[in-house]
């Protein structure tokens, strides 16, 4: 009846059975769950806001979600990620089997990758581009949203193979980070992801309320305050960045385990999923450092981050 489009008669006269208990079996499989009808509403873009971040940065494609005046942040990050799951169907359509695509972390790569249909037929392949977030402390994020879960979960859906990276994102000291990318499974995963199609990855603030390095026990306050000390304003794929969007020079990132931003930089398609008005600056940075080829985002973030490229310019 759902898979196939058949109506009820056209069933009954296949199985041999009256139509009435077609019917009822229908009722049945949806008052057991094993059948759960989802209406989902249109999510509504800013063409116009789309553009001019196209324009302004050079983007291959923008999304933007028009949201209402009034609107929980979980709703317009929801409605961020239908919008971003529009772009990778698409662009996953067109990819031959085993293709390679990346997931980083955090919970707009998570939206996006949560909202994406199933379609076991593509048989796409996930590798994760940076370590492990989750640390063995009380209020870590949510699994789903760490790297390795993340690729499984997106892998899953598309009926590919999923490749781990078995390390930390962070590690103390950067000889530690130095022995792991050259251990043998480590090394593969990295190279795996620079080879990548496509890499969907989420922008990190170092305003506190919303910074995630801080909220998964790997940053303290004492510490996030010192990297905005330094000049750094955001981080995406782990590594942490300034208003410009250089990576140069800060010692933090010699202690990540990921792919790097100039590997990130090569991947053909990289779409950002990013919103709130505390990521303002940090998008504004990675889009000037090139870290994206598509951003997806509502049109409070978007209009704050034209805004301030528009004060720089003055």
């Amino acid at each position: 009846y759902y898979e196939l489009n058949q109506n009820q008669q056209q069933i009954a006269d296949r199985l041999e059975i009256s139509r009435s208990s077609i019917s009822r079996m229908i009722k049945e499989a949806r008052d057991l769950g094993i059948v759960e009808i989802r209406i989902h509403k249109p999510a509504n873009r800013d063409f116009p806001l789309e553009q001019a971040l196209i324009d302004r940065f050079g983007l291959q494609d923008a999304y933007v979600l028009a949201t209402p005046a009034e609107i929980r942040d979980e709703e317009a990050l929801y409605g961020v990620g239908r919008l971003a799951a529009t772009y990778l169907q698409r662009v996953i359509g067109a990819m031959a089997p085993h293709t390679c695509i990346g997931t980083a972390w955090g919970t707009g790569a998570f939206a996006a990758v949560s909202a994406l249909p199933e379609d076991r037929s593509r048989q796409i392949d996930v590798v994760q581009i940076l370590g492990s977030v989750s640390v063995p402390s009380a209020g870590g994020p949510d699994p789903l949203v760490d790297g390795p879960d993340l690729a499984r979960l997106l892998a899953a859906k598309l009926g590919g193979r999923h490749f781990d990276l078995h390390a930390p994102v962070l590690v103390e000291q950067p000889a530690l980070r130095d022995m792991l990318v050259n251990e043998p499974s480590v090394r593969e995963a990295l190279q795996r992801g620079r080879s990548a199609a496509l890499a969907i990855t989420g922008i990190g603030t170092m305003v506190e309320e919303a910074a995630s390095f801080l909220r998964a026990g790997h940053l303290t306050a004492a510490q996030l305050a010192d990297l905005r000390a330094q000049g750094i304003v955001g981080e995406t794929c782990g590594r942490f960045f300034d208003a410009c969007g250089r990576c140069e020079g800060y010692a933090i990132n010699e202690r990540v385990v990921g792919i790097a931003l100039d590997d990130l930089r090569r991947i053909p398609r990289v779409i950002a999923v990013a919103r709130g008005l505390p990521k303002a600056l940090s998008i504004l940075a990675a889009l000037r450092g090139g870290y994206m080829t598509v951003l997806a985002t509502d049109d409070v973030t978007a209009r704050a981050v034209l805004a301030a490229a528009d004060e720089d310019r003055q």
